[in-house]
């Protein structure tokens, strides 16, 4: 009996012994799976890696070259002045103080043209030459006024009739345009409001002031009639084309803003292109008031800072490719 007791006792022994050995194995510093878990772990400062390729994402390298031939224009962030404003639509018209239309005094042929449409002329200039049925005499057609001939209605000899005017001179150095206001806008509208004319020639909106309103509307649009005397001194505008124009209503300057084409959206986020060196880099910004041309910057931007003013979508689309460091 006491030998089979010490049997027992001494496999009990070997069994514990076993167990311990199995369960000590793996918590030893060289086994390969425990040795690799510690290789797993990430350095120490590689958040910082990573946040240095993002910020690098956030920037295109562009040399003045490209920025030219892609039409990107650079503006300078700056304080501006904001317009209550309200667009509307015209249309150019000659000057009826400076046209005159000129007609022969007596019917007759035409003998000679001197004077074609478009021609400049001065007070005196000779227009045409026309033999009166009555005394069957020559007589001349002189310019009454200096500016450009922008009708002729006779022909070398054909029949000209005191009825119908031959010529019609102007003086295009002022037009008029002609804008419509409707009936809710009346109202807001005032002799002396200054306008802001723009022509569509992708060029400086021309400035001027309203000078007079129709008293009667029109049955057809709900409209009346406000117009201005334009100032043409480089012909920039001619008659009988539409045009839009930006009345101003009232006026606040605010301390930073940039042209409302500069603002793009990336993520959600209301971004502008910051021009250093040859490379864009993104600048998450915070907008404010706002009118047609600018918008008001309330964070993200210093006075000073160069941006893509015009075609920034260009920009845009570079960092949508991750260009970070050199052109496509």
């Amino acid at each position: 009996m006491k030998k089979i007791t010490l049997s027992l006792l001494t496999a009990a022994a070997v069994l514990v012994s076993g167990l311990a050995v199995y369960w000590y194995v793996p918590f030893n510093s060289s086994d390969p799976i425990s040795q690799s878990a510690k290789d797993s772990k990430p350095e120490k400062g590689g958040g910082e890696k990573a946040g240095g390729a993002h910020e690098e994402e956030g920037a295109v390298e562009m040399s003045d070259a490209r920025v030219a031939s892609s039409g990107i224009e650079i503006a300078v962030a700056g304080p501006a002045t904001l317009h209550d404003s309200l667009i509307l639509n015209g249309i150019l018209q000659p000057n009826q103080e400076t046209l005159v239309q000129v007609t022969p005094r007596f019917p007759g042929i035409v003998r000679e043209i001197r004077r074609r449409i478009g021609d400049k002329v001065e007070s005196g200039d000779l227009l045409a030459k026309i033999e009166s049925n009555q005394s069957l005499t020559v007589y001349e057609m002189r310019a009454p006024i200096p500016g450009t001939v922008i009708d002729r209605q006779i022909s070398l000899g054909e029949y000209a009739s005191e009825q119908k005017p031959a010529f019609t001179v102007a003086d295009v150095s002022t037009v008029w345009v002609d804008l419509s206001v409707y009936r809710r806008d009346l109202p807001r509208v005032r002799i002396g409001d200054k306008i802001l004319i723009d022509v569509g020639d992708d060029g400086k909106p021309v400035e001027a002031s309203l000078s007079y309103i129709s008293p009667v509307g029109s049955s057809d649009t709900q409209s009346a009639l406000a117009r201005a005397v334009v100032p043409n001194a480089d012909m920039r505008l001619r008659t009988g084309l539409f045009v839009s124009a930006r009345l101003i209503l009232a006026a606040r300057q605010v301390p930073l803003a940039v042209r409302t084409s500069a603002v793009q959206t990336i993520e959600n986020r209301n971004v502008v292109f910051v021009r250093k060196g040859d490379k864009f880099e993104v600048r998450d910004v915070e907008l404010g008031a706002r009118d047609t041309e600018n918008v008001e910057v309330a964070f993200g931007l210093i006075e000073g800072d160069r941006y893509a003013a015009k075609n920034s979508f260009i920009v845009k689309a570079e960092i949508g490719k991750g260009s970070a460091s050199h052109e496509h």
